[in-house]
């Protein structure tokens, strides 16, 4: 299967998991069913040696769960903005706060990649550093453009 094929299927399935997971049992069913895909891809696209794979998953792990905080920081502030935005028009000061904190966290995010290239150089070589920031930026950028389709613009 395609990296974008796989990529698209990820997405759409954690863009379902409010509507399709009712239960927290399922949520989770789920949250791991997406994870399992995505790693999938990586491993798929990365080409490690065994090596390289004994010090790459392990870095890969915890960088998975440090952009879980990252993730769950993103889904609070859009459903901040679902509440504020079903309310009515949007007041200025709610709008500030709002985007304020969409920076601070594409801001966390570009520190967190940048805490963990020296990680990821330790154990694989630079050119594969390289291939796995993309394959987890084109994964991000496909989640972020699914979510702008689905969030109206402010009013």
């Amino acid at each position: 299967m395609k990296l974008a094929q796989v990529v698209l299927f990820a997405v759409a399935t954690l863009l379902a998991l409010p509507a399709a997971a009712q239960t927290a049992s399922d949520r989770q069913i789920l949250a791991e069913k997406i994870k399992a895909d995505k790693k999938v891809v990586v491993a798929a696209n990365m080409q490690l040696t065994e090596d390289e794979a004994k010090g790459f998953w392990p870095v890969y792990e915890a960088y998975q769960k440090d952009l879980q905080g990252i993730n769950k920081r993103l889904l609070g502030t859009i459903k901040r903005y679902a509440d504020v935005y079903n309310k009515g028009p949007v007041s200025d000061e709610a709008a500030k706060k709002l985007i304020n904190e969409a920076i601070a966290i594409e801001d966390a995010e570009v520190k967190l990649k940048r805490s963990y290239v020296p990680k990821l150089e330790k154990v694989i070589p630079g050119m594969k550093v390289a291939r796995y920031m993309q394959i987890e930026n084109k994964i991000r950028a496909v989640a972020k453009y699914e979510l702008a389709a689905q969030i109206p613009l402010v009013q």
